[in-house]
């Protein structure tokens, strides 16, 4: 989610951030919310928890401060 003074210019880097883990096949869908408040995406082929924290806190809206970034577990059938 987005924080107070979101700057654009983190939108660039974030997307590139994205496009890196579609070419490592990491990446299996990704959206914005349509209220701009945020967006989503899910990881694939991920070992475990763990691995997707890690991988989420590298992105750009994280290092930079810029949203409110959330790791959840989804169990889908």
């Amino acid at each position: 989610m987005r924080r107070a003074g979101f700057d654009e210019a983190v939108v660039a880097p974030h997307l590139a951030f994205l496009d890196d883990l579609r070419a490592r096949g990491q990446l299996a869908m990704t959206g914005g919310f349509s209220d701009r408040s945020g967006g989503a995406y899910v990881l694939e082929n991920i070992a475990d928890l763990a691995q997707a924290q890690a991988i989420v806190a590298a992105d750009p809206l994280a290092t930079t401060g810029s949203s409110d970034i959330t790791v959840r577990e989804w169990i889908t059938r």
